[in-house]
């Protein structure tokens, strides 16, 4: 189709609704506000109101869009048009989504991204909202296209509501292709909910709006009765008691939120593997999502452990797959392969994902440690920035009054570090199995990924002033894939050499001297097949 088309009538139903609950605090501050001057105050918010929904209900008559045999275009904008222009050949994923409101009127929102949707501005096209069988059939158009079409075939990671697959299908293709199923949700993995503390986006969301309607109503929150009685109470405790009874208070409703999330995110949750090189994610309760990724744009995994998951034994899986959001988190951007369920469940699934076996797999194989230079960068960084602080903090608190609780917190903290960094050092290792390079790191959130050798593009070597003093470098690879580049942290610079000239065989070449180039293989012989290494 070339004819430029509208989204769907039934957007005036929705868009109006979203436009008055996002400008919610302010029509409640004006109500206030009006109130409180001269009584006008619901006058004042009709005509918020009525101003709302008139800006929603414009953008169905100033936006349009058009699909073209090159070039998928949107135009939209009252004052300032704009018009959006993708190339066909450049989509690399079609988003479609449907929320309670959209799947009681039958619509879902599509958003067409280029893989770039990890950066701000992303070139990505919304549409939103569109009829779902319209919304499915453009899904289908874009990127199910054939060679003589449109080109090549460009399926990439696809997220979509719940029966909209089934109804994008030409009668000829509705039957499903034979699936293998990886995984799927068991009850007792609700149990990992509070400690993701995705509660704390909600925690923080309401404290937002809160303090947004309190100031847009000039209402000061220590007056209001409920407030005041908390306050009270708390006022009549002793230090040591607030700040314990505050604590277990926030514990409390993060454990909470966060398990609810836990259920409304990925209830019914279940990972397949399609005869059509595919695999298929659903999950969601009253949103309920689809995720489909091409296999030959997988480009390895990544066993995510949190530092409260992993406390607990339990991990994430997330896709290293080129056209897959990660800029906002894997949950969003559609690369969770796995919710936080037990790690040993986390790692199985690794392995039925990227084929073979748990004895020759890249989740499970040895990793090679990085050494007593490592080690004590670590602990030079975290001892030494406490170290700092107590230096200062001494002579300030003894001859310029600087609070006590400066230095006595930076010395507690000594403990406390030196467990961080040597976990953080427990963390760090690498190898290379066949076909994969295997890199793990960090402490807060411990990760481990297995790339594809295939899929590094290039390398990057990092060597900080501090880190050309002990001989150790910082290994990237970069890959169109995920977060575009993997880091291999701390090793010396011979050990570096190796591991890169033996992953990308002839790639560093040109850009070493004879003293630099690896004098031997990668020492890890056993982990290469000859054909590889």
């Amino acid at each position: 189709m070339t004819d430029w088309r509208r989204l769907s009538p039934r957007m005036l139903l929705i868009h109006p609704v979203q436009e008055v609950v996002r400008a919610a605090p302010a029509l409640l501050g004006l109500l206030i506000a009006g109130t409180s001057s001269g009584g006008h105050g619901p006058l004042w918010s009709i005509a918020g109101v009525g101003v709302t929904v008139l800006l929603g209900t414009l953008r169905y008559f100033t936006t349009t869009y058009r699909i073209t045999p090159e070039h998928v275009q949107v135009r939209k904008g009252l004052l300032q048009r704009k018009v959006l222009t993708v190339p066909r050949d450049r989509v690399r994923t079609v988003d479609v989504t449907s929320n309670v409101l959209h799947r009681v009127l039958g619509l879902a929102r599509v958003e067409v991204g280029t893989g770039r949707s990890d950066r701000k501005g992303g070139g990505d096209l919304k549409l939103d909202a569109l009829g779902a069988p319209e919304a499915a059939r453009l899904r289908v158009e874009l990127l199910h296209r054939q060679a003589a079409g449109a080109g090549v075939r460009e399926t990439a990671g696809v997220r979509e509501t719940a029966g909209l697959q089934e109804t994008a299908e030409a009668p000829a293709t509705r039957a499903d292709p034979a699936e293998t199923e990886l995984a799927a949700l068991r009850p007792a993995w609700i149990r990992f909910g509070p400690f993701t503390l995705s509660g704390l986006i909600t925690l923080g969301v309401i404290a937002g709006f809160a303090s947004r309607l309190a100031s847009e109503g000039d209402v000061d929150l220590r007056e209001v009765g409920p407030v005041r009685q908390m306050l009270g109470w708390f006022g009549s405790l002793s230090l040591p008691m607030e700040i314990a009874a505050a604590v277990i208070a926030v514990a409390v409703f993060v454990a909470i939120a966060s398990t609810f999330g836990y259920i409304l995110s990925f209830w019914g949750f279940r990972l397949t593997r399609h005869s059509s090189g595919t695999l298929h994610v659903n999950r969601g309760l009253l949103t309920t999502r689809a995720t489909t990724i091409e296999e030959r744009r997988l480009r390895g995994v990544e066993v995510s452990e949190p530092l409260l998951l992993r406390a607990v034994g339990g991990g994430r899986l997330i896709a290293v797959a080129t056209g897959l959001r990660v800029g906002q988190g894997a949950q969003r951007g559609g690369s969770m392969l796995l919710p936080p369920a037990p790690r040993a469940e986390a790692e199985s699934v690794a392995v039925r994902v990227l084929g073979g076996n748990g004895t020759d797999s890249p989740v499970t194989a040895p990793l090679t440690e990085h050494g007593p230079a490592a080690r004590r960068r670590r602990f030079t960084r975290a001892l030494g920035v406490n170290a700092l602080v107590i230096v200062v903090c001494l002579p300030l608190w003894k001859w310029a009054d600087l609070p006590s609780w400066t230095w006595i917190t930076a010395l507690a903290a000594l403990p406390a570090t030196a467990l961080m960094a040597a976990d953080r050092y427990r963390s760090l290792g690498h190898t290379l199995v066949p076909g994969y390079l295997v890199t793990r790191w960090g402490s807060l959130v411990r990760r481990r990924v297995a790339l594809e050798r295939d899929g590094i593009i290039g390398w990057n070597v990092e060597r900080s002033f501090f880190q050309r003093r002990t001989g150790l470098v910082t290994l990237t690879a970069t890959t169109a894939a995920g977060r575009q580049g993997y880091r291999v942290q701390d090793v010396t610079l011979a050990e570096g050499l190796r591991l890169a000239s033996a992953a990308s065989p002839g790639l560093l070449d040109p850009f070493l001297s004879d003293e630099d180039h690896p004098s031997r293989p990668y020492h890890d012989d056993t982990a290469i097949s000859p054909s590889l290494g």
